[in-house]
C-alpha cells in the first residue's frame, strides 16, 4: 500500500450513472483531490448477466459531464491496470489458487438444487440458512471427477468463527457476530469471480487507501475485511454513506421509473389506446422478454422507457445523472447539489464550484442519517444559476442540452440563432424549459402539431371570436411590407384599440395560430423571428385545422 490518499469509484456497466453513485464518485473524488491523492475508475464487470452493451461508455460520459476526470482508469490508463475487472481473471485464480493451498479455501461442487433444499430445510426448522463446510476439503481428484460429470465446481472461502469489527469513519465502530462472513463463493463455476473477492484483489493491488460507498454495502465489509486478512492485505479506512432517500421517504431507484412506465403500458393496453405488438415493438424486446418485463420479472433500459415516456407523454422523476442532463440542468449545479447530500462543512453556505468543494470537504463531517433529495431545492439551484451566468455559459449549456436531446427542434441551428433563443426565452430554468418556449418557432411547418385545449378555448369557444380574429390578423399582417418586430408590433397595437380590446386577446390567437398553443416568447418577436411567408402559412394551416 502507500501513504498516498487513494480513492476509486467502481461501477457496474448496468446503465446510466445513479444520482447515489454519482455522489459516491464524488466524495471519493473530494477525499482524494483535498489530500492530494489520486482518484481511481474501476469498472467491475464481472456479473456478465447484468452488464448491458455500451453501458461504459454512458457512465464515462456522466462522470465527465459533471466534471469528475479520474487519474487512472479506463481510457486513461496508469500502473494498476487493467482496470476492468474481466480483464484481471488470471491475478483472482492465482488468489485463489493461494487460498486452497493455505486451507483458506475450498472447492465446492453442489447443486442447485441441492442448495435450495438446503435452503428449504433451514427455512422449515426456522433458522437463518448457512452453507455448512463439509468435513474435510475435496481433493484434485474428486474436482476433476466432479467436473468430468457435469457438476458446477466453485471455489469457496473458509470464513473463520470470529465476531467482527468495522472501524467506520462515519458511523464508529459497528460489531458484527460470526455469522455476519460465511463460507461465501468467491470464484463461480464460470471462473470469474464474485463481487467479494474481486473488490478485494483490486483494492489491494491498486493501492486504495479509502473506500467511501453506500450504507446499503455495510453488511458487505466484514466479508472484505475477513478476505484481506486471510491475504494477508492491509484494510483500507472505510467510510458507508447515508442512503439517498426522495422527500416522502422512499429510496431513489431506477426502478421507480420502471413501475411508472409498466403501469401506464398496462393501463393504454387494457383501454384500447395502444396495443400488446405496438408496446412490444416500443420495447425493443422479443415476445418473451416483454412478456417478463410486463410481469414484473425484468426492468428495461433507459432507452425503451424513454420511448414509452415520449409515447405515452409521462413525466418520469430524474434519478440517473443522465436524466438531469437530458432536462437541462447545468452539470456544476447537479454536483453542487449532490455534495449536500448528507455533507455541510458545518455552516450555512449551500453554493460551491468543484474545486470550492475539494477545499471544503471533510468526510468527517459526512451525516449518518438518511439524506433527502430535494427537487424543487435543485430546480431553484438552478434558476439561480442560470439568472446568474453569462451569455458564453448558457449557449455551451444549450449547445450540451440539445447533443442529448437530438429530436429538438433547436438542435441545428447556428450560435446567433441560439443566442436570439436565449434571450426570447430569459427566464427559462431548464433548458428544457426554453426549449418548450421557443421549440415550436424552429419546427417544420408540417409538424406543426395543436394543442387541443387551447384552441378549443382561444379560438372555438363563443362562436368561433377567436377564430375570427385570427383570420382578420391574418389579413392585416399580410399587408406589412417590412415584417419587423416594430412593424407587427404596431399593426397588432393598431388593431386592438381599434376593436377595443386589450393586446392579450389579440395575442392569444396569433400564438395558438403560429405554434399551436398558448406558450412561445413575446408573439411580436415570434412573428418577427417566423418571417411573413411562415407565419401565413402557419396561420391558414391553422384556421385550416379549425374548420375540419
Amino acid at each position: 500500500m502507500t501513504d498516498i490518499v487513494r480513492t476509486r469509484f467502481a461501477p457496474s456497466p448496468t446503465g446510466y450513472l445513479h444520482l447515489g453513485g454519482a455522489r459516491t464518485a464524488l466524495f471519493n473524488y473530494l477525499l482524494a483531490k483535498q489530500a492530494g491523492g489520486q482518484f481511481l475508475l474501476r469498472i467491475e464487470d464481472t456479473d456478465q448477466t447484468r452488464n448491458i452493451v455500451g453501458a461504459e461508455a454512458k457512465l464515462l460520459a456522466d462522470l465527465r459531464w459533471l466534471g469528475l476526470l479520474w487519474d487512472e482508469g479506463p481510457e486513461v490508463g496508469g500502473p494498476c491496470g487493467p482496470y476492468r475487472q474481466s480483464e484481471r481473471r488470471e491475478r483472482y485464480h492465482e488468489l485463489a489458487r493461494r487460498l486452497i493451498a493455505e486451507g483458506k479455501a475450498y472447492y465446492a461442487f453442489d447443486t442447485r438444487e441441492e442448495l435450495d433444499a438446503q435452503r428449504e430445510a433451514a427455512q422449515r426448522e426456522k433458522r437463518n440458512f448457512r452453507y455448512q463446510r463439509p468435513e474435510r476439503f475435496a481433493t484434485d481428484a474428486e474436482v476433476e471427477a466432479a467436473r468430468a460429470a457435469g457438476r458446477p465446481v466453485v471455489v469457496r472461502f473458509a470464513a473463520p468463527a470470529q465476531e467482527w469489527v468495522v472501524r467506520d469513519t462515519i458511523l464508529g465502530e459497528v460489531r458484527l457476530p460470526p455469522d455476519a462472513v460465511d463460507d461465501l463463493v468467491i470464484l463461480k463455476a464460470d471462473g470469474l469471480p464474485t463481487y467479494h473477492f474481486a473488490v478485494v484483489a483490486d483494492d489491494e493491488d491498486m493501492r486504495i487507501t479509502h473506500v467511501l460507498r453506500g450504507q446499503e454495502h455495510l453488511n458487505n465489509t466484514p466479508r472484505h475485511i475477513a478476505l484481506q486478512h486471510a491475504l494477508g492485505f492491509r484494510t483500507p479506512a472505510y467510510a458507508h454513506l447515508p442512503v439517498i432517500l426522495t422527500m416522502e421517504g422512499k429510496k431513489m431507484s431506477k426502478r421507480e421509473k420502471d413501475k411508472i412506465v409498466r403501469d401506464a403500458v398496462k393501463a393504454a393496453i387494457a383501454g384500447g389506446s395502444m396495443d400488446e405488438t405496438e408496446a412490444r415493438a416500443i420495447s425493443g424486446a422479443d415476445p418473451e422478454a416483454f412478456a417478463a418485463w410486463r410481469d414484473n420479472q425484468t426492468q428495461l433500459d433507459a432507452e425503451a422507457l424513454t420511448r414509452f415516456a415520449e409515447r405515452l407523454r409521462l413525466s418520469l422523476p430524474e434519478i440517473d445523472i443522465h436524466d438531469f442532463r437530458v432536462s437541462g440542468y447545468l452539470p456544476e449545479v447537479v454536483l453542487n447539489f449532490i455534495a449536500l447530500l448528507g455533507w455541510s462543512a458545518g455552516d450555512d453556505r449551500e453554493k460551491y464550484a468543484l474545486d470550492e468543494l475539494v477545499t471544503a470537504f471533510r468526510v468527517e463531517r459526512v451525516g449518518a442519517v438518511n439524506a433527502r433529495f430535494d427537487r424543487a431545492k435543485l430546480l431553484k439551484f438552478n434558476t439561480d444559476a442560470v439568472a446568474a451566468a453569462d451569455e458564453t455559459r448558457l449557449l455551451a449549456g444549450l449547445r450540451d442540452y440539445l447533443s442529448v436531446n437530438p429530436q429538438s427542434a433547436l438542435t441545428g441551428l447556428d450560435d446567433d440563432t441560439l443566442r436570439i433563443v436565449l434571450r426570447l426565452g430569459a427566464g427559462f430554468r431548464l433548458f428544457s424549459e426554453l426549449e418548450a418556449k421557443c421549440g415550436a418557432i424552429f419546427i417544420a411547418d408540417e409538424a406543426m402539431v395543436w394543442d387541443a385545449d387551447a384552441v378549443q378555448k382561444v379560438l372555438l369557444k363563443g362562436d368561433g371570436a377567436g377564430l375570427e380574429t385570427l383570420r382578420e390578423l391574418a389579413d392585416l399582417l399580410a399587408q406589412v411590407d417590412e415584417f419587423s418586430v416594430e412593424a407587427i408590433d404596431t399593426a397588432v397595437r393598431g388593431y386592438a384599440e381599434q376593436h377595443g380590446v386589450g393586446l392579450g386577446k389579440v395575442a392569444q390567437p396569433l400564438r395558438v395560430g403560429v405554434v399551436g398553443g398558448t406558450v412561445s416568447p413575446s408573439i411580436f418577436e415570434t412573428l418577427a423571428l417566423l418571417g411573413k411567408e411562415k407565419t401565413l402559412k402557419r396561420i391558414a394551416m391553422t384556421i385550416g385545422h379549425c374548420e375540419r
